[in-house]
């Protein structure tokens, strides 16, 4: 056997293309946005933008070395036809830039090639670096990536992607890979001579070549954006293109794990109480999911969870079973979920007694062990194929679970527990023996998903988890899951809670396009201070997030069920951090609603720190309109504040929020919040018109029955008094009931329904 071939990263400077021509001229393509130039000569590339004839990329290096290049014609299934620039290099290999028609990326693609009579093996390889230019020197700028935001030089690699951003003006460079089938792309930034050098780098573990064979490897795409926020989105849509992904709707839901009382995965008669609970009081306002996390399960374990998921537990919580566990929460209405690991085992387990076979095996011989996960299940032996696929076929289809949160994902890779990942680590991915030794560890791990998926059905909503254990999974997870717990385990204390926003807001742009962010739950137990449980429960609503809680909800006092009540549903729209590049965990976020013809903006300011944060910020720069005067209502506060006008000013207490509803003044009433919803209109409001005849504020609401529903008008208390507010007949005869009130500069209609439905309301001004 060869040995495996790794291109460290000083090392691609050494390749360099002698053979060429003592001069020629450079070959160039270029599209609406974009512009690669490449240089025989030296065997250089280049990146730059075409509205500005900018270059965001210089002295880009290939690790095959120069060589001829040529342009040819590009195909893509998603982007269409564009242009490629093909490098061809002496050792057989190749490198392609590719250019699409409205695609804001450059895509880079290498081939490699074993010329040799043996078999090559390609653990590593780093295909390409280049120097970034942003105008500005390395100490100026930062980089994001899933490591966080850090210097350059400090940056110890970002798996999938990354950004380089010059904080002040947000103008920077995306990378990010847009495929991850057989490879674990990363990228990285390391600073020389006051510039930063970005770095491309796959790791496949055990890529094998026969002799003479040439493989296309993962494709990376490279851009430059005045706003890098907007970079990450884009990336974030061009994944999801090219892997063809379509998300289910967002469900909200319970998970019993940290509940006090009753948590782990509860137990038979709790779980069918909190559900009865929860139906009666929750589902009208979104709730949708009962799921059962670890501890139902038979086995035997000495490293983490008990690991046979074919059957309950007969002395544990469930001793009925899981089916009836899972009929009872779905004849309520809502959906069943459980948890269980889907490529892990338990070798010294007598159910795998005598399954030896179905376990990946260290150099050895033995099963692979890792920390907590226990002993990998092998995904190219075709025994272990045919259990994971009946156990979960019995988990969704036999009992009846409609959504499954599948953990310890990383096991499926054959790599280390690295708990908790965030920047690159070595993993030593590779070091696993499978029982097909020509199939890499992500491609293995990529084809245990889509076993998974094909077994449990296209309607069963799949949660991954999590990230952190081993960052292999982020990328190769990609298109496979629904939803993907982004951060690690968080607790019922606010430095644990904090863990929610750190992750999800790190990856916001990921959240709604390629997957639902899971940040782990909410909480709003008692213990918890109130200001605290308002921030944790606002960021994620108005990030737009997977909503999960693991409080005993029967137990809640009603001011902290009502907590809950404001976060359901969600909203389904794009928000996005203002300081995403400025701050560690961003404070400042903005929600704009354009899906009906009025425009609602929601203000979400967090204080994270044990101080008061005083917040001094351009109202442009949020997303806002400069030299407009803004009206704003404080959802907390339930009142309103003073008008806005270029920059938000205010101070934050310590571990609270503020959330602001805002509209331009107008000299007219409008509608500027209602009490439903932390998002203030977002999701209840279908309608809202003004008829200057009439002086009359009509709309359209969802309103849920026996709560209670205030609509905030803004109006001029001096100019406009409100005389009435009415109901549509049907309404009235289905006994919805009114009453009006006026304060200083705002009207509060209440609309009260015994059941829930659509009202059609008016309120008439004199």
């Amino acid at each position: 056997m060869k040995p495996a071939l790794f291109v460290p990263f000083s090392l691609i400077f050494m390749f360099v293309n002698l053979s060429g021509p003592a001069k020629e001229q450079p070959v160039t393509i270029e599209n609406a946005g974009l512009r690669v130039d490449y240089d025989a000569t030296t065997g250089r590339f280049s990146l730059a933008t075409r509205a500005s004839s900018g270059i965001f990329l210089s002295g880009g290096q290939f690790a095959g070395g120069g060589g001829a290049a040529v342009v040819e014609r590009a195909a893509h299934p998603v982007f269409g036809a564009g242009q490629a620039l093909v490098v061809s290099h002496p050792d057989g290999g190749r490198d392609v830039i590719e250019l699409f028609p409205g695609l804001p990326f450059a895509l880079f693609r290498t081939a490699v090639h074993n010329g040799g009579t043996e078999p090559k093996f390609i653990r590593s390889l780093q295909p390409w670096q280049a120097r970034a230019e942003l105008g500005r020197p390395a100490a100026e700028l930062t980089t994001l990536g899933t490591g966080g935001l850090l210097p350059p030089e400090k940056n110890p690699g970002s798996y999938v992607w990354l950004a380089l951003a010059d904080p002040p003006t947000r103008r920077g460079i995306v990378a990010g890979w847009l495929t991850d089938a057989r490879g674990s792309g990363v990228v990285f930034s390391k600073v020389e001579d006051g510039q930063v050098r970005l770095a491309a780098r796959l790791d496949y573990g055990r890529l094998r070549l026969a002799p003479g064979q040439t493989e296309e490897l993962e494709t990376l795409a490279v851009g430059y954006f005045d706003d890098a926020r907007l970079g990450l989105e884009a990336w974030a849509d061009a994944v999801a293109a090219d892997q063809q992904i379509h998300l289910p709707a967002q469900p909200v839901g319970y998970c019993t794990w940290y509940s006090e009382p009753y948590g782990a995965a509860a137990d038979e008669k709790h779980l069918a109480e909190l559900a009865d609970f929860a139906a009666k009081n929750l589902m009208p306002f979104g709730f949708s999911v009962v799921q059962i996390d670890d501890h139902w399960q038979a086995g035997t374990s000495n490293n983490g969870p008990k690991r046979n998921f074919t059957t309950n537990d007969p002395h544990g919580p469930y001793p009925s079973g899981m089916k009836a566990a899972a009929d009872h929460i779905r004849s309520l209405g809502l959906t069943p979920g459980i948890w269980f690991m889907p490529f892990a085992g338990t070798s010294y387990d007598p159910f795998f007694e005598n399954h030896q076979d179905w376990f990946v095996k260290n150099q050895k011989g033995e099963p692979y062990e890792t920390k907590w996960g226990g002993t990998c299940l092998d995904m190219t032996d075709p025994g272990a194929r045919e259990h994971l696929r009946s156990t979960a076929h019995r988990i969704t289809n036999d009992w009846g679970f409609g959504y499954i949160k599948v953990d310890g994902l990383w096991t499926g890779t054959g790599t280390k527990l690295m708990y908790v990942n965030t920047g690159y680590k070595d993993d030593g991915i590779g070091d696993a023996v499978f029982h097909d030794p020509d199939k890499t560890n992500v491609e293995i791990f990529r084809s245990g998903l889509k076993l998974l998926r094909e077994s449990v059905g296209g309607r069963t909503f799949i949660l991954g988890c999590n990230t952190p254990q081993n960052m292999r999974i982020f990328g190769a997870a990609m298109g496979l899951v629904d939803a993907m717990r982004i951060g690690p385990d968080n607790k019922a204390d606010w430095e644990n809670m904090l863990r929610g926003p750190t992750f999800g807001s790190r990856y916001y742009f990921l959240n709604g396009r390629v997957w639902y962010n899971d940040p782990d739950p909410v909480y709003v137990r008692a213990s918890i201070p109130l200001d605290e449980s308002r921030a944790l429960c606002s960021w994620v609503t108005l990030s737009g997030q997977l909503n999960l809680s693991s409080e005993w909800l029967p137990g809640l006092p009603p001011g902290r069920l009502d907590l809950l009540k404001r976060t359901m549903p969600s909203h389904g729209l794009r928000p996005r951090p203002a300081d995403l590049f400025e701050q560690p965990i961003p404070r400042l976020w903005l929600l704009t609603d354009t899906r009906m013809p009025v425009r609602r903006d929601v203000i979400g300011v967090f204080n994270w720190s044990d101080a008061p944060a005083s917040i001094d910020y351009p109202l442009d720069r949020l997303g806002l309109t400069a030299g407009v005067r803004y009206a704003a209502f404080d959802y907390w506060k339930n009142s309103l504040v003073p008008a806005l006008r270029d920059r938000l000013q205010l101070t934050v207490p310590p571990r609270a929020c503020v959330v602001l509803a805002v509209r331009p003044e107008q000299k007219r009433p409008q509608l500027l919040s209602t009490s439903r919803h932390i998002t203030q209109g977002m999701v209840d409001v279908l309608d809202e018109t003004w008829d200057p005849q009439a002086k009359t504020l009509r709309g359209r609401s969802k309103v849920v029955g026996g709560d209670p529903y205030e609509l905030r008008i803004a109006a001029d208390s001096a100019a406009w008094t409100a005389a009435a507010v009415e109901v549509a007949a049907a309404d009235r005869n289905a006994g919805v009931t009114t009453a009006l009130k006026q304060e200083s500069g705002l009207v509060r209609a209440t609309l009260a329904a015994p059941e829930s439905r659509e009202v059609d309301w008016s309120v008439r001004f004199k």
